[in-house]
């Protein structure tokens, strides 16, 4: 399992109490020095690899702060905007990148994103969040593939096409074989992965296929052979007194998941029944559960724009689709989704455990990184599982669009415990995203509501890289110190 190389324990302390006693630099112990070896970090064409490469040097923690709040500095005079104020547990908000962010104490690319990006903290307001967090901040640069787009002034049409078809190469040579690097690949995808190959890509990711492609045909086959069989032997029990309920909630809930012009056509509301009744059935320990339906949705898109062109996966049209390619995409869908879901039944089983523990975990670390959120919410009487609990039963499918979801799993998939440990951080930045509004709202009511329909429903991928990058700089830094729940 791919994972960006942690820092040491002292250090992830010292991303939240930035001790005085620096952390002892192996390769660089002068501003000067430091200064001079990232004095290309700025230049936006710089590839990944090198990223990833400066990105390894051990570096003295108050040597990097010390820099990153210079070049903030200097970025808000020549934007003429104050610098930013550090929030409640938490220090300069940095803008991420395509590679997975670090904190602000063992990083270089935390430097980078800072003097690049229109940086915005969770103190700003989603109106100004919005134009300032989408600006010349060089991680889009590696995500344009998925439809984002980098400023203008940064990269050139003819830049960004070269870097899609770079990326595109990069995958479409790991994918051929004859062994894929599977370590590589989630390296790779973390920061998104083209609509070309992300149908394999993910299939690989979720463990469905092998990473050998000899074996790939073989396996596509015995499986979709051994889901169909569950269909023969179960699926005509739905109609007995003792699967009747499960069928009929199935039945109920499905007209109501998105995006409506794809779930009302009947094919695939007859496909989504099948799948997930066959699930419950397989599956008595947690059978079906309110939620579960909404899973199945990217992974069906992803695998059946394999087939169309579409320009918008809400728009997605199956009639035109063989009858034979849609029973080969409903079987993969079953398998991935069922991967998924192994690693998350908890979330589904009886009382929902799962999911009433990341709710509560979630409180703490807000507790932790805005005090000043956490308190507003408290003192209006807003429960954390009034919002949270659907955060973590539809990993926050019902609070973005559908495309945004798409191109979150590509991280989820290339993280360790992405759905339900990652998810965590992911939802703690995504909170602490609308601070300014949380905090506008003086009443119940209102903050349950806006809490409830957050304005995301223009977001993109570049507001997901963000949110992404983000939770990643939480990870680390709250991960592997428990400490830090605690008050």
């Amino acid at each position: 399992m791919w994972e960006p190389q942690p820092v040491t324990g002292s250090l992830l302390k010292s991303t939240a109490k930035m001790p005085t006693t620096p952390v002892k630099a192996k390769r660089v112990s002068t501003f000067q020095e430091f200064e001079s070896n990232t004095s290309d970090a700025w230049d936006a064409g710089e590839d990944d690899d090198e990223l990833l490469a400066m990105a390894a040097e051990s570096l003295n923690s108050e040597v990097v702060m010390e820099t990153a709040n210079r070049v903030l500095r200097n970025h808000s005079q020549r934007q003429g905007r104050p610098t930013l104020q550090e929030g409640p547990g938490l220090q300069q908000k940095p803008r991420p990148e395509a590679e997975p962010p670090s904190p602000p104490s063992g990083d270089l690319r935390l430097v980078k994103s800072v003097s690049e990006s229109h940086t915005s903290c969770p103190a700003e307001s989603a109106s100004d969040a919005a134009p300032l967090q989408r600006s010349q901040s060089l991680p889009h640069a590696a995500t344009v593939t998925l439809g984002g787009t980098s400023d203008p002034s940064t990269l050139s049409s003819s830049a960004l096409s070269e870097r899609e078809a770079s990326r595109l190469d990069k995958f479409k040579q790991l994918l051929a074989g004859p062994n894929t690097d599977l370590e590589e690949l989630r390296k790779l995808s973390w920061s998104g992965i083209p609509k070309p190959v992300r149908p394999m890509t993910w299939k690989l990711l979720s463990g469905y296929l092998p990473a050998n492609v000899d074996r790939r045909p073989a396996t596509l086959q015995r499986k979709q052979k051994e889901y169909f069989a569950f269909i023969e032997h179960y699926y005509d029990s739905r109609n007995d007194e003792v699967h009747q309920d499960t069928y009929r909630q199935i039945h109920i809930d499905i007209p109501r998941m998105s995006p409506e012009a794809l779930i009302l056509q009947p094919k695939v509301t007859e496909i989504f029944e099948r799948i997930l009744f066959i699930w419950a059935i397989r599956h008595p320990a947690s059978g079906y559960v309110q939620g579960i339906n909404d899973l199945v949705t990217p992974f069906f898109v992803v695998f059946i724009c394999e087939y169309i062109e579409a320009e918008e996966v809400d728009t997605v049209d199956v009639s035109g689709v063989p009858a034979e390619v849609l029973r080969n995409i409903e079987a993969d869908t079953y398998w991935c989704m069922s991967k998924l879901l192994d690693g998350i039944q908890d979330n589904y089983t009886f009382a929902q455990p799962g999911i009433q523990m990341k709710v509560k975990m979630l409180e703490e670390l807000v507790s932790r990184i805005d005090e000043q959120v956490h308190r507003h919410l408290d003192q209006h009487e807003v429960r954390y599982l009034q919002f949270a609990f659907r955060w973590m039963n539809n990993l926050l499918m019902r609070e973005v669009p559908l495309r945004c979801t798409i191109r979150l799993w590509d991280t989820y998939q290339s993280e360790p415990e992405g759905f339900s440990h990652f998810h965590l951080y992911v939802c703690a930045a995504f909170l602490v995203r609308w601070r300014k509004e949380i905090l506008e709202e003086k009443d119940f009511q209102e903050l349950l509501l806006f809490l409830q329909n957050l304005p995301t429903a223009h977001w993109d991928d570049e507001d997901i890289s963000l949110l992404l990058a983000e939770a990643y700089r939480l990870k680390f830094a709250f991960a592997d110190a428990p400490n830090h729940y605690k008050k």
